[in-house]
């Protein structure tokens, strides 16, 4: 396994966030995470990359365990996130906020080549390659988000509610461009609210609730749970 989180519990003060959850996530998959609001979602996603300090429990990443890893590290290692909401450099150009995320490699060849990746991935960040990242409309700025994460060359890539805010077609795009993402390589471990879009191009998923997963299974298996269904889809 590329990942491994075992009985992970968090806690914000008194608060706990997360109950004893495992889950985990082989190389060259798509692992979707889905869930209402609040459910905990996010918060898994930041004890991964080492953003949140888990209180019980264990991760281990590519053989290794990370558990007390600072968030640094975590990126040298491999795990690089886009995070929800973005988090781009307002000041910054395009191209300044994907040099941001080769922060910590020194080969400028290597990292020239995935300049290039980004841009073609995402030719709209070529076209507005020194247009600074707080002028870029909503859906340039997660764009700008996942060519950033990648940047970093990681072996696993965490997103974090890449639709949110998104119009419809954008929305298709993005997905579409992180199963390219994928295809070329790039293990993927996805939070994401709109259920649908995630579970139909996931290898498998986990369906969180209040700091529990309660469900697991294929993205074909929870496309077709009734109570996923009911709960995500928004049908009976």
């Amino acid at each position: 396994m590329l990942l491994e989180l075992r009985d992970i519990t968090l806690l914000y003060g008194r608060i706990q966030a997360l109950h004893g959850i495992s889950l985990n996530v082989a190389e060259g998959e798509i692992v979707a995470l889905i869930g209402a609001n609040g459910a905990g979602k996010s918060t898994t996603m930041r004890a991964i990359s080492g953003l949140r300090p888990i209180a019980q429990g264990s991760i281990h990443f590519d053989g290794e365990e990370i558990t007390k890893m600072r968030a640094d590290l975590r990126v040298v290692r491999g795990v690089s996130q886009s995070p929800e909401g973005r988090g781009v450099f307002p000041g910054m150009t395009v191209r300044e906020n994907l040099e941001m995320g080769a922060y910590t490699r020194r080969n400028r060849s290597e990292i020239n080549e995935d300049m290039e990746r980004a841009f073609t991935l995402f030719p709209r960040l070529k076209e507005r390659e020194k247009q600074v990242g707080g002028t870029l409309s909503g859906g340039e700025q997660q764009m700008l988000a996942v060519g950033r994460a990648l940047m970093s060359r990681p072996k696993l890539l965490l997103l974090d509610e890449p639709s949110m805010g998104l119009a419809p077609m954008l929305i298709q795009q993005i997905f579409d461009i992180i199963v390219e993402i994928n295809q070329q390589g790039t293990t993927v471990l996805l939070v994401e609210q709109n259920a649908q879009q995630a579970l139909s191009r996931a290898h498998r998923a986990y369906v969180l609730e209040t700091g529990r997963i309660v469900k697991q299974g294929t993205g074909q298996e929870l496309l077709h749970d009734p109570a996923v269904k009911d709960a995500y889809l928004g049908v009976a």
